[in-house]
């Protein structure tokens, strides 16, 4: 498995980070284990979670990825195998203070997360949104505190904007606080514009670790979405049909079903090597439900496209300012 460093920490991560989206939601607890084992068989030692996993699901209360995580990770008696990447900042209950990045939230998110996971300790703990109505300067200074106590190894956030990591950085340096390590940005094929305008020159400049996610466009990259086909009957198609079934969303799909058959791969697999092997990317993250769409997802990183690949796809997904 290919391995990279995670910013300016010590991590050694997979360069597939395997997302825990689906566990405990369309994956059950066995079916989750069973590609959870072969991942780390592959050589794969990153794994993404969150708190709110999977809160929207009718009948769950949140929390239910990370409790299939404990089981799985007491059952396998070998906590260090595994990098275990959580956020906090959802709402995980009715009260006003059940969200956030406040300091009260994120002490109690953060025991919460440590006992649903059965461990005394979070390698990567990300704020999951930007709290615009919390200063910043509280929640590094509680992300500080536990970095301190043990709790947790390192920090990052998801879906900042970059002038927010920027003043999150100045705030961190300013305090000697830890800082945000990395980043978990949309970002694929489709979706480019938003990361690579301000985002992806501040990580390169900064090593900031950078982990997208929904590297496959929730599946529309994989090929299962065609014009004028059936809908899949998966939980994620109506998402997929506002956000990706577009005039230019079809145009990229082409091109990378063009690449595909030249590089005698399959489209899920030349839209992860596109991500995987970006200037500044760390680890796309990557659900897969069975062992089959594991293998299907680590032949992405695997593959290396040439540059004619690379330009095909480039020119097909390209942005341009307004």
């Amino acid at each position: 498995m290919l391995m990279r460093k995670l910013g300016r920490t010590g991590l050694r991560v997979s360069a597939l980070c395997l997302g825990g989206n689906t566990f405990g939601w369309t994956t059950d607890q066995k079916a989750s284990e069973t590609v959870l084992d072969a991942y780390l068989e592959a050589g794969g030692n990153f794994i993404d979670t969150a708190d709110v996993y999977s809160r929207w699901a009718p009948g769950n209360s949140g929390g239910e990825s990370e409790i299939v995580l404990g089981k799985w990770l007491a059952a396998r008696k070998d906590r260090h195998a595994a990098l275990i990447a959580t956020k906090v900042m959802g709402s995980m209950g009715p009260g006003a203070n059940d969200t956030g990045l406040s300091r009260q939230h994120i002490v109690d998110g953060v025991e919460d997360s440590l006992r649903r996971l059965q461990t005394d300790y979070i390698d990567l703990y990300q704020a999951h949104w930007d709290d615009r109505e919390t200063p910043l300067e509280e929640t590094l200074r509680a992300f500080d505190d536990l970095v301190s106590q043990g709790k947790v190894r390192y920090i990052g956030a998801s879906n900042y904007h970059a002038w927010r990591l920027t003043r999150a950085l100045w705030e961190s340096d300013s305090h000697d606080y830890v800082r945000y390590e990395s980043i978990q940005p949309k970002y694929n094929l489709v979706f480019r514009d938003e990361y690579e305008r301000e985002l992806e020159p501040l990580c390169l400049e900064q090593s900031i670790g950078v982990i997208p996610y929904s590297s496959l466009g929730s599946g529309f990259l994989s090929g299962k979405y065609r014009r004028g086909g059936a809908l899949p009957s998966t939980a994620r198609a109506a998402g997929v049909q506002k956000g990706y079934m577009t005039e230019r969303g079809f145009a990229v799909l082409d091109a990378v079903d063009k690449v595909a058959a030249g590089a005698g791969a399959t489209p899920a697999q030349v839209a992860l090597s596109w991500l995987a092997h970006r200037p500044g990317i760390t680890a796309p993250i990557a659900s897969a439900t069975s062992v089959a769409q594991l293998r299907e997802l680590l032949g992405g990183i695997e593959l290396v496209l040439d540059a004619g690949a690379r330009a095909t796809l480039d020119a097909a997904s390209a942005w341009r300012e307004a």
